[in-house]
């Protein structure tokens, strides 16, 4: 596996691709991996013959009491992981090359960035929408895939491909779980062992509210029964339980169509997210 920490690097090993006629796979990370992480890889290598992944913690999605300081890192234990999974390069760069001395373009995202994410961490989807389009840039990839757990992300990211005309398809995988259903993430890290045993209730109170809806329940009384399961079950705040509509992430009143049930909330310092596809 090639480590390209620079933009030079990672476009040589790219454009001898390319004059190979290679299509390329992109999977953009912040590290610490985990079997989410890995099943991205895999479906990238089922896409293109070169796979691409990403370790970079972008700074510009995080409000300055958030965790950029001090997100898990062990860049050792990630190499080892992706040259397993058989990815081709690790594009690992530091900061001054994804945004170098004078950068000075931000992106502001409206339409799928507006609402619940977007609504408690309103500078995420600038940043997520700014780096993705970095990243698509430098290492020039013909396709980009991403975990469902986020699924809001996975809308932003495809209005601003649409929206900017960037010649690159964009590929979700469902979300990875543990066998209590609590969706794999970088931040279980820094749950306790009490914390991690009620972190399963949310996947089970989503369960619980998209059987509801199929069993006729409108929306407000699905996702209220479940805020109540959760703050039950030892969850100290709610955030939002909300359906919405995968196709343009519009608020649902009820089922019938394709949606997303989609959660977050906290476990003591803890924020995690969910969704579910109803």
């Amino acid at each position: 596996m090639i480590v390209a920490r620079d933009a030079a690097s990672l476009r040589e090993a790219v454009g001898g691709w390319k004059a190979a006629g290679q299509r390329v796979a992109l999977v953009p990370t912040m590290g610490y991996l985990h079997e989410g992480h890995l099943a991205l890889v895999h479906r990238a290598r089922e896409l293109a013959p070169r796979v691409i992944a990403t370790i970079f913690v972008n700074p510009t999605q995080f409000a300055p009491h958030e965790d950029l300081g001090r997100y898990p890192r062990d860049e050792a234990g990630d190499m080892a992981k992706l040259e397993a999974a058989g990815c081709d390069l690790l594009f690992a760069p530091p900061v001054e090359v994804v945004y170098p001395p004078g950068f000075s373009t931000a992106i502001t995202m409206r339409g799928p960035a507006e609402d619940l994410e977007g609504v408690f961490r309103p500078q995420m989807f600038g940043g997520v929408a700014l780096v993705c389009t970095r990243l698509f840039g430098l290492t020039g990839a013909d396709v980009a895939v991403f975990g469902e757990k986020d699924w809001q992300q996975v809308m932003v990211v495809r209005q601003a491909v649409s929206d900017l005309a960037l010649p690159i398809a964009i590929e979700t995988v469902p979300t990875v779980r543990a066998e209590d259903g609590l969706a794999l993430s970088s931040r279980n890290a820094y749950l306790g062992p009490e914390e991690r045993r009620v972190a399963r209730a949310l996947h089970a109170a989503l369960a619980r509210a998209a059987e509801r809806l199929r069993a006729g329940a409108n929306s407000a009384e699905a996702t209220a029964q479940a805020e109540r399961e959760l703050l039950e079950a030892g969850f100290r705040q709610v955030d939002y339980v909300a359906l919405r509509r995968e196709a343009d992430f519009a608020p649902m009143e009820h089922g019938g169509e394709k949606g997303r049930l989609l959660a977050a909330a906290w476990l003591g310092q803890v924020r995690l997210i969910d969704n579910l596809p109803v």
